[in-house]
């Protein structure tokens, strides 16, 4: 089976991706209130395997424990599963009192067919509690339509004593020393790179991040407003990835790996048969599952700076999960999402470790070292961009990963990457 990159945070029990089975509870914008006063508040979450499942039923109680006239109906499903009702629902016009979002292109779909509530105002006493990395896939045009609970980002993992054994004494700041690196594994007889080509998405990071250093922040932000691609970051950022692609640094058949799988990207970096792979949080946890897993030889640096280039290396690229509240949603659905992401409250959540901190000065809370240091670049993030698959309309996502895959395997050219996109975008 195609492990995607929802699957490998499955592995790595992140909360952006949980799988299992729940069941569908009552239809979503029912009367929630009785006449004694008592509100039902329906919470679709995707908590359905631990550590979040148990973690859930726990705050849920505690929550009834303390709000005796509020029950919390927790309707879990498989992130598939809950993907499919939730579009389903919310075409007939409907939305949950609580769900799930990943914020992006579909939040920004559900803000303009008024599904959702602007949480600016209400949430505005606790929303400065937040980092601003984590609130920022939530925002449309400035205004907050939902609350993180999670997030992560992308980074290089790294094989310490593979870098030893190549000369290389410290990870690479710059994408020119990176490029230089991967010289010096190749002659030290080691391959630089693990990439699963085969599932399209692991390489586009590589464009997105490059872009984000060339262009910055801004940038993208624009292309996606404009609808245009054809600047000179994304052109540039294409050429640098060419640059990378023309070392053949990736292993032996990648263009026919998936990520996950056997013999895939994250097995031959566990496996220690490569010295680096560009992957998110769940990494250490796939690569143990598909491979032996590198233990204290694992390392991590963030994506490096380009030279000339107008976005910081503290600028993170990767994705989360929050919630947003239905349009029609009772106040209380507010008062339980709250509680929720209250400092004492969410911080039992990053301890189980199915999920990193969203809140200021809450890193200690993650007790897995692997997991640690991508908490504190987080905390110490400039700015923050979701997967462009999910920032971007689904097909524009789409036509990223497929392009730049092309790209890296040298049927398409940096330019023509960049005006396929744009293509797709102004169809869109």
């Amino acid at each position: 089976m195609k492990l995607s990159r929802r699957g490998a945070a499955l592995l790595a029990a992140s909360a952006l991706v949980l799988g299992g089975c729940g069941s569908t509870g009552n239809d979503a914008g029912e009367s929630k209130s009785s006449a004694g006063g008592k509100v039902t508040v329906e919470f679709w979450n995707i908590w359905t395997t631990e550590p979040l499942k148990s973690y859930g039923a726990q705050a849920i109680k505690d929550f009834q424990a303390a709000h005796p006239n509020i029950t919390i109906k927790s309707v879990p499903y498989e992130n598939e599963a809950f993907k499919a009702k939730l579009t389903t629902l919310t075409q007939s016009g409907k939305a949950p009192d609580i769900f799930q979002t990943w914020g992006g292109g579909v939040l920004a779909q559900q803000v303009d067919a008024g599904l959702v509530k602007d949480l600016t105002s209400d949430a505005g006493s606790w929303l400065g509690t937040f980092t601003d990395a984590a609130l920022s896939a939530y925002k449309v045009e400035d205004k907050q339509y939902a609350i993180p609970d999670d997030i992560g980002m992308v980074g290089f993992w790294y094989n310490k004593a593979l870098f030893k054994k190549a000369g290389i004494a410290e990870p690479p700041g710059t994408w020119s020393q990176l490029i230089d690196d991967v010289k010096k594994l190749k002659a030290a007889g080691v391959t630089p790179i693990a990439l699963g080509g085969k599932d399209k998405w692991p390489g586009h990071y590589y464009w997105a991040y490059l872009a984000m250093r060339i262009g910055g922040l801004d940038a993208l932000k624009q292309a996606g407003e404009s609808k245009d691609f054809t600047g000179p970051a994304f052109v540039q950022a294409g050429q640098k990835l060419k640059e990378l692609a023309d070392l053949q640094p990736f292993q032996k058949g990648y263009l026919g790996a998936t990520y996950g799988d056997p013999g895939g990207q994250a097995a031959t970096m566990g496996d220690g048969k490569a010295a680096m792979e560009l992957m998110g949080q769940w990494a250490p946890a796939v690569q143990k599952d598909a491979g032996k897993g590198l233990g204290d030889d694992l390392g991590f640096f963030p994506f490096p700076a380009v030279d000339g280039g107008k976005g910081a290396v503290t600028d993170a690229f990767g994705g989360g999960g929050g919630f947003a509240i239905g349009a029609d949603a009772p106040a209380e659905a507010i008062e339980f999402l709250k509680f929720l992401t209250d400092s004492t409250e969410h911080r039992k959540a990053v301890a189980t470790g199915g999920l990193l901190p969203v809140l200021k000065g809450e890193e200690d809370a993650v007790t897995d070292p692997n997991l640690s240091v991508v908490a504190k670049n987080l905390a110490g993030a400039t700015g923050f961009q979701l997967y462009l698959d999910q920032a971007y309309p689904p097909a524009v996502g789409q036509e990223v990963n497929d392009s730049v895959a092309q790209l890296i395997g040298g049927t398409k050219t940096p330019e023509q990457v960049a005006q396929a996109i744009t293509e797709t975008a102004k169809s869109e």
